[in-house]
């Protein structure tokens, strides 16, 4: 991997903007380490939660990507946002509300 790569706090800010500019709605719900810390984006549409997604290494092609996480119910994904936020303090959650909001995602930070 390059040395030189944008901050979780640059990343982050970037999605909430590229929301925002296209209509839609994007808020942090855990603040995380600027630097390095992990971004968790919860996914909705029109108010209704659609997912969970972490950004992780794809060390077969390089880059990120997008891995869905915490269950198919939106009850076993709020226990699995709580035991992540409880286990690892530097974690960003990210509440994101955009049509194809797993895809928006991958397209800006991945």
């Amino acid at each position: 991997m390059d040395d030189a790569r944008l901050t979780s706090a640059m990343l982050v800010g970037l999605l909430i903007r590229r929301a925002q500019a296209q209509g839609g709605f994007a808020m942090v719900l855990a603040k995380g380490d600027p630097t390095s810390g992990v971004i968790l984006i919860q996914t909705a549409e029109r108010g209704v939660e659609s997912g969970l997604f972490e950004r992780i290494p794809d060390y077969e092609k390089g880059g990120y990507r997008l891995i869905p996480c915490g269950g198919a119910d939106p009850a076993a994904r709020a226990d699995y946002l709580e035991r992540r936020r409880r286990n690892d303090r530097d974690l960003w959650i990210i509440e994101l509300d955009v049509p194809n909001a797993e895809q928006f995602a991958a397209e800006t930070i991945c």
